[in-house]
C-alpha cells in the first residue's frame, strides 16, 4: 500500500451516546441517542498533543487514550502514521454509565483518521469502519449505532462485525436516568454465567424480536418486549440500585432497562405524559433526560 497523503486542516467528528442490549437484545441491539461528543484532530509538525474539556477529563493526555488508539489503528490501515496529531475532545456523553462513550471514542477516532488522508473514506468504506470499530471494542453493539444512527442490529460472522439499520422506529421517546456514580464493564461481564438455560434463550429470542416490532409500530407491546432473562439478572450484584430503579420503573408500567453494562436506566417511554410522569420514580442524585433517536457519527 502507498504511504498515505494527509489532509491539510482539521476534521471535526460528532458522534452519539448509545444504549446497547435494550433489554432482551443482548450484544446485538443497539440505539443512538442525541448526546454528542465533538472531536477534533489535525496532523501538526511532530509529537502528540490532546486537549479533553467536559466529562472524562480524568482521561490520560497520551498515546494510550482512546480515540489516539483507534486513530493510530487506522492510519496502519491506511498505510502509515503521521508526523504528528492535535486532538481536541468536547465530551458530553458520561464515562462508565453504559452509554457507549468507548465506542464514541473508538468511532471518533477512525473516522478522524480517516478523514485525514486523502481518500480515506473510499480505502474504507463503512463496512470496514464497523469492521475495525468491532476489532477494537470487541463487539460490535454500540459502534454499530454509533456509526449508523438510529436503531441497528449487529451481528459477527467469521470475527467480523456487521450491521443493519432499522428504519421506521415510531412511538417511542428514550429517556436516561443516568447515576452520579460508574461502573465496570468488565465487572458486569464477569458475573454472566458461561451458559444459560434453552427456555431462557428461547424467551429472550422471542422478546427480542416482538422488541422490534414494537419499536417500528406496535410501542403497545414495549413492556413486555423489554424482558429479559439473559444478562440483567445476573448484573445485579454490580448495579443493585439500578436494578431496583428497573424493577420499580417496570411495576410502575415503564419498559425500563439496564443501559448497556450500566449503571444507567434506559427507559423506552410512549409519549411525553410517561416521560412527565417519570420524575416521582427517579432516585435523588440520579439525572433523568430525555433524548432523541439521531443519526450516526458524521463530519461537521
Amino acid at each position: 500500500m502507498a504511504k498515505p497523503v494527509f489532509r491539510a486542516g482539521s476534521v471535526h467528528i460528532r458522534t452519539p451516546a448509545t444504549s446497547a442490549n435494550l433489554g432482551p437484545g443482548f450484544d446485538a441491539l443497539g440505539l443512538a441517542l442525541d448526546l454528542h461528543d465533538d472531536v477534533v484532530a489535525a496532523i501538526s509538525d511532530d509529537g502528540l498533543q490532546v486537549d479533553v474539556a467536559g466529562e472524562g477529563e480524568q482521561l490520560p493526555r497520551d498515546e494510550s487514550h482512546l480515540v489516539i488508539r483507534a486513530m493510530r489503528a487506522t492510519f496502519d490501515r491506511l498505510g502509515g502514521q503521521p508526523r504528528g496529531i492535535d486532538l481536541t475532545c468536547a465530551n458530553r456523553i458520561p464515562h462508565g454509565r453504559g452509554l457507549g462513550s468507548s465506542a464514541s471514542a473508538i468511532t471518533a477516532g477512525i473516522l478522524l483518521a480517516r478523514g485525514l488522508v486523502l481518500g480515506g473514506e473510499q480505502a474504507l468504506p463503512t463496512a470496514a469502519v464497523l469492521a475495525l470499530a468491532t476489532e477494537l471494542e470487541g463487539h460490535p453493539d454500540n459502534v454499530a449505532a454509533c456509526i449508523l444512527g438510529g436503531l441497528t442490529v449487529a451481528w459477527t460472522s467469521d470475527g467480523t462485525g456487521r450491521a443493519v439499520r432499522v428504519e421506521g422506529v415510531t412511538g417511542v421517546l428514550p429517556v436516561v436516568a443516568i447515576p452520579p456514580f460508574e461502573a465496570s464493564t468488565k465487572t458486569a461481564r464477569g458475573l454472566l454465567p458461561e451458559s444459560v438455560p434453552h427456555a431462557d434463550a428461547a424467551f429472550n429470542a422471542g422478546r427480542a424480536a416482538l422488541l422490534i416490532a414494537a419499536l417500528t409500530g406496535a410501542p403497545e407491546a414495549l413492556l413486555a418486549a423489554t424482558e429479559d432473562r439473559l444478562h440483567q439478572p445476573y448484573r445485579v450484584p454490580a448495579m443493585a440500585e439500578s436494578a431496583a430503579l428497573v424493577a420499580a420503573l417496570r411495576a410502575s408500567g415503564h419498559a425500563a432497562v439496564v443501559s448497556g453494562a450500566g449503571p444507567t436506566v434506559l427507559i423506552l417511554a410512549r409519549d411525553q405524559v410517561e416521560v412527565h410522569s417519570l420524575s416521582p420514580l427517579i432516585p435523588e442524585g440520579w439525572r433523568a433526560q430525555a433524548l432523541g433517536i439521531t443519526a450516526g457519527a458524521h463530519v461537521v
